[in-house]
């Protein structure tokens, strides 16, 4: 945040929310909390998911040069395991927006569902392409968890982690029955459970 604005009244501001990771076998599930600068629009704001990836880096810069504020969270593979991937999602998303250095009047979140926080929450069903704020939180997860899965594939290289991002593909299935789950795996998924149960892992 850029120390010499001239803030608006925080109560009137908003910070879009949104979540990245929820599928994958493996890693963190990662959140981010946005509030745009209005002064300063960000031109090619989208659902994340809608954008390439040379389009998300360049916006990820852009949204934390120019937001007001924002924080990117996660919750790790160990509470997702603990808590199930909804509460950890909505815990994840509490840590976003309580970690904003500006608290602002609303958050607004991608979904359903809002997360346990003082801030007043709305859930916008498919908001990451309704809300420019939440898209903006979109890139800054997406774009997060998929580095730190890039990071994981230069650990495990066996694992194809880079390509499918830890979701349950063919090739992903394949290398768990091949070389075994790593520790990042969450063992409370499916296909991860089952290797558990079949190896007494």
């Amino acid at each position: 945040m850029n120390p010499n604005l001239i803030l608006p009244d925080a109560s009137l501001l908003v910070a879009g929310v949104d979540e990245a990771g929820r599928g994958p076998l493996i890693g963190s599930v990662v959140t981010a909390a946005v509030i745009l600068n209005p002064d300063q629009p960000i031109a090619g704001l989208n659902d994340s998911k809608k954008l390439s990836e040379k389009k998300r880096e360049l916006l990820f810069a852009q949204i934390q040069q120019h937001a007001l504020a924002w924080c990117i969270a996660e919750a790790t593979h160990e509470e997702i395991d603990q808590f199930n991937i909804l509460q950890a999602t909505m815990l994840a998303m509490k840590r976003a927006i309580e970690g904003l250095v500006i608290t602002p009047g609303t958050a607004l979140i991608d979904g359903n569902r809002c997360p346990d926080t003082d801030i007043a929450c709305r859930a916008i069903v498919g908001g990451d392409g309704l809300e420019q704020s939440i898209g903006a939180a979109s890139i800054l997860a997406k774009v997060t968890r998929d580095r730190q899965l890039q990071e994981l594939d230069r650990q495990y290289p066996q694992y194809g982690l880079a390509k499918h991002k830890g979701y349950p593909t063919k090739a992903h299935l394949e290398a768990i029955a091949l070389h075994g789950i790593l520790p990042e795996h969450r063992k409370s998924y499916g296909p991860v459970k089952k290797y558990c149960e079949a190896t007494s892992f």
